[in-house]
């Protein structure tokens, strides 16, 4: 039994090589040695202990990314707490859900949140103390802390939030033991990813992508991590790539795409030696563009927060654009069709896959647990097709959910908000794609009787970004005389799609 994930990811480093860079922080160039950081992941603990923390309590993280996120990361996982990254990018409303679905004794922010937090924070039942992510008394140091919780493999670690196949965020929870195993079989035996790495990830720490890009894989196999606390602007990445000379660079194809549009330099990627994208399928036009461009080969992958991270892979030097790759050796697939019984190569099926890291189940969320969990195998959500080459394509989503940047849309939350308007009698939201062949909502609208259509476009996209998290609205408005019904009511989403 490996026990507590800290041992292998914060102690040892630490007691190894004490001196050795952990984090450099792009924008001020402040480096984290791997004994620094341990020492600010002790004096969370003694925070929390000072808070009266007990192990298996949750502590809501809502932090940008910093060294401060990675210490309450690791800091409530050394007294046995429960750490629960959660997105920087979204509503009071969504918080204050997440810190009651959560029971969250405690919460940690960055500077900046204190408005939106105290909206959060009103009524909340369980909620005992909130602070921002960088203050930690001196008073602590006289707390004494003990070893790390004797936590086994299957304790759970961590929470990740995830709007899966429903509208509604649910909390899966991941033991120590898949830190561990997605190390090893994507970082270490896929990437390569040593001690002479250092990593840039656009895809922020509170995902599973980027938790285990910029968290725990550096802290697993010795690479640095550069952290960007800001937002993913071309520009700004550019810069930080050329400064910090990264080899491993982590994005989402609206980054890639993002990147491509801009005027950087040609230059920019020239140290890297591997790219990766995953949260949504890669269109393989952005991976012939950026291969050409800046010379740099981008490895497509599968990955959900139920996983913790990539369990299918493209591999370095043989990338097929347009799919996934292949199964990451300790995974297991299996593609479906809608009794349960495994398709022939080439047609479509559900997509299972079955691994270690597999989540144990979300919380409180039995009904949602037993739909994604058969055996050991998670139902993704995704259709795929398995291909002559033993790649695997993406077909599409298997529900209504749309994937915008990497991140969940419910097209529900998106239509109850438009609907709020009076000018808008019916609407639906479906994905379409961009110019660069990426998804975005969509949003088709039945306008009340005799109305002029000429300002609704511009209406719709502004109530709905003052509302919702950005990245929800949707980017193009269509007014349309009636939506495609079934005769029980149902829209037909799949006439709207194409």
């Amino acid at each position: 039994m490996t026990g507590n994930a800290l041992h292998r990811f914060l102690i040892d480093p630490a007691t190894i090589s004490p001196d050795a860079v952990a984090l450099i922080d792009a924008p001020t160039g402040l480096t984290t040695t791997r004994n620094e950081l341990l020492e600010e992941a002790q004096a969370v603990a003694r925070q929390l202990l000072k808070h009266g923390v007990v192990a298996e309590q949750r502590i809501l993280i809502c932090g940008l990314d910093t060294k401060a996120f990675l210490a309450w990361f690791w800091g409530a996982m050394w007294i046995g707490a429960i750490p629960v990254p959660v997105s920087t990018m979204l509503t009071g409303k969504d918080y204050s859900f997440l810190l009651e679905d959560s029971r969250a004794v405690g919460l940690t922010f960055s500077p900046g949140f204190e408005e939106v937090m105290r909206e959060a924070m009103l009524d909340q039942p369980y909620l005992k103390w909130s602070q921002i992510d960088g203050d930690v008394p001196d008073l602590v140091a006289e707390i004494d802390l003990g070893p790390p919780f004797p936590a086994v493999d299957d304790d759970v670690a961590f929470w990740l939030y995830t709007s899966g196949t429903t509208g509604f965020p649910k909390g899966a929870m991941h033991r120590h033991i898949d830190l561990g195993f997605c190390t090893d079989v994507y970082a270490k035996s896929v990437l390569g990813m040593d001690s002479d790495d250092v990593v840039y990830s656009v895809a922020k720490l509170f995902f599973a992508y980027g938790l285990g890009n910029a968290g725990y894989f550096p802290a697993g196999t010795g690479a640095q991590s550069v952290l960007n606390p800001g937002r993913p602007i071309p520009e700004e990445i550019s810069d930080h790539v050329l400064t910090y000379r990264p080899t491993i660079f982590f994005g989402v194809p609206t980054s890639f795409g993002q990147l491509l549009s801009s005027e950087i330099p040609d230059q920019t990627f020239e140290s890297v030696r591997i790219a990766v994208s995953a949260g949504e399928p890669l269109p393989p036009d952005i991976h012939q563009r950026f291969r050409e461009r800046f010379g740099v080969e981008i490895l497509d992958g599968l990955g959900t927060t139920e996983l913790a991270h990539i369990a299918i892979s493209n591999r370095p030097g043989c990338s097929v654009p347009g799919t996934s790759g292949t199964v990451v050796e300790g995974y297991e697939v299996s593609l479906r069709d809608e009794i349960g019984n495994e398709v022939s190569d080439g047609e479509p099926g559900k997509l299972y896959v079955k691994g270690e890291s597999v989540m144990v189940g979300y919380w409180n969320r039995t009904d949602r647990t037993r739909q994604a969990l058969e055996g050991p195998f998670l139902a993704t959500g995704d259709t795929y097709v398995h291909n002559p080459d033993d790649t695997y394509t993406c077909l599409g989503r298997s529900d209504d959910m749309l994937k915008v940047g990497g991140i969940w849309v419910s097209p529900t939350e998106v239509e109850s908000c438009i609907l709020e308007l009076t000018e808008i009698s019916q609407v639906a939201v479906v994905g379409a794609e961009d110019q660069e062949g990426l998804v975005k909502p969509k949003a088709y609208v039945v306008l009340e009787a005799s109305l002029d259509s000429a300002h609704i476009e511009a209406l719709v996209k502004e109530h709905v970004r003052e509302r919702l998290a950005p990245f929800k609205y949707p980017r193009w408005v269509e007014v349309v005389d009636a939506l495609p019904q079934t005769a029980t009511g149902k829209i037909k989403r799949y006439l709207l799609r194409s």
